[in-house]
């Protein structure tokens, strides 16, 4: 009895006050997601030291790996808000069913990824422009891809927890993970003399154990409070429909992203050169962190969101929105003044040595340039997932579409191009593209949320 009233300490958070359930869940998912971003970050560091081609070449794949974390992270999203709706309706069972269709559908997609990249990857990486880094990229990828699995699965089943309010654990596993990883990248690039391909197998190798710990949980200690059990297991297409009409559009919307960030980096080697790729893969890397704190929130709006959608409190869905789009907002602003400041003190940990300092000038004016967008996106990236939790999976990744691959991608082809400002054009087309579309996407969240409360109280 005790066990399961711990179990449903995350349950009651959700369903509770929406500004505490925010709290409680941002706080654990903000160290996760910063940790996630440490993966990236800690072999860019590493590798940096194998000089500038070696560096771009890691940049070419970054959108690979976006993509299988936006697979992982998209169906991750689609479970939590299926769940904790779940949870909101007060149907265990169905919740637990759900849990274990999450898994089902994650291998199934994970296999099929997989098999795909296997048989594309120097196609695409050929086509993105890696020209003289596509050994580089090929040695790194390839062994990237072969573990893709456990890169989608992790994120998928870190949904199942943030389903049910329990963000804590995922922090405990990401953390380990990542700590593991600083530990192996030098070794394996390094002491083994592995180079590129070292920093890919330390990945997975940490990627491994983060796996291995969460089925622990599940099926070992049993202490979850959703139980993804084969005996609770029984074929549901509603269930199916509700993961997937929000989990494929989310992963669609990382996707995306990931297809911007190669069509971009195609960009800069048409108004620059491979080098530009290096500064844009290494300086996004440093966005990624500094804004994390800002995806954290969103992510745990999904869940809240969710099990007040279930409970039919949209009232509460209006205080959440609300809520987080002030926290995000100050939460920009804030990461934007400490990179702006910090700037060159963040490049040196990159540009270090060899042929990759060279790239300081560059990195340090892409940082000083990008932060202006960083308070746009505490409102549109919240207002984004409002539309996840509440089960509108499409237009969350209409709204991603629309900010990436047309808004921004077009202003920087004008500016880049068209005006010829080069690569300085294409970094100002990240800015004007998200500021747009971040302003179209909070309003329209916020008239979502008013039509949900007048139906109700018709």
């Amino acid at each position: 009895m005790n066990g399961n009233m711990k179990n449903s300490q995350g349950v009651d958070s959700i369903l509770g006050d929406p500004k505490k359930a925010l709290w409680k869940m941002s706080i654990p998912l903000i160290i996760s997601l910063l940790i996630t971003s440490l993966y990236s970050v800690i072999d860019a560091i590493w590798v940096s030291g194998l000089g500038a081609d070696a560096l771009a070449g890691v940049g070419f794949v970054s959108p690979i790996f976006i993509a299988l974390m936006g697979i992982g992270n998209g169906l991750g999203a689609g479970s939590a808000s299926a769940l904790s709706k779940y949870i909101g309706e007060e149907n265990r069972q169905k919740a637990n069913n759900g849990a274990i269709h999450t898994i089902f559908i994650t291998v199934i997609i994970s296999v099929i990824t997989t098999i795909l990249l296997l048989l594309f990857l120097k196609d695409i990486l050929l086509g993105m422009g890696a020209g003289r880094t596509i050994d580089y990229a090929m040695d790194y990828g390839l062994i990237l891809s072969i573990g893709s699995i456990l890169v989608i699965l992790s994120n998928a089943l870190y949904g199942v927890l943030r389903g049910e309010g329990d963000a804590s654990r995922t922090m405990y596993a990401m953390l380990f993970s990542s700590i593991l990883n600083m530990i192996l990248d030098p070794i394996f690039i390094y002491g083994l003399d592995l180079g590129v391909k070292g920093a890919a197998i330390a990945t997975l190798i940490s990627l491994l154990l983060v796996n291995v710990i969460l089925f622990y949980w599940f099926y070992v200690k049993k202490n979850t409070y959703l139980k993804p059990f084969l005996s609770n297991y029984k074929f549901n297409k509603a269930i199916t429909k509700d993961i997937l009409k929000v989990g494929l559009p989310a992963s669609l919307e990382l996707i995306n992203n990931a297809l911007f960030a190669a069509l971009f980096s195609l960009l800069l080697v048409v108004v620059a050169s491979t080098d530009a790729v290096a500064v844009y893969s290494t300086g996004w890397r440093v966005v990624t962190i500094a804004t994390t704190p800002i995806i954290a929130i969103a992510t745990a709006l999904i869940s809240v969101i969710g099990a007040n959608y279930g409970a039919k409190k949209y009232d509460e869905i209006l205080v959440a929105h609300r809520y987080s789009m002030k926290i995000a907002i100050f939460l920009g602003f804030l990461a934007a003044i400490v990179v702006y400041l910090f700037a060159p003190q963040i490049v040196s940990v990159f540009a270090y040595t060899g042929t990759s300092t060279r790239l300081t000038p560059q990195l340090v004016a892409f940082l000083s340039v990008i932060v202006i967008y960083f308070p746009t996106m505490g409102y549109g990236c919240t207002s984004t997932f409002v539309f996840q939790g509440t089960g509108n999976g499409i237009t969350a990744m209409f709204q991603t579409i629309l900010r990436e691959t047309v808004f921004t991608l077009a202003f920087a082809i004008l500016l880049a191009i068209v005006l010829g400002y080069g690569e300085y054009g294409a970094w100002w087309g990240i800015i004007l593209g998200e500021i747009v579309v971040n302003t179209i996407t909070m309003i329209w969240a916020d008239l979502h949320i008013k039509r949900l409360i007048k139906s109700n109280k018709e």
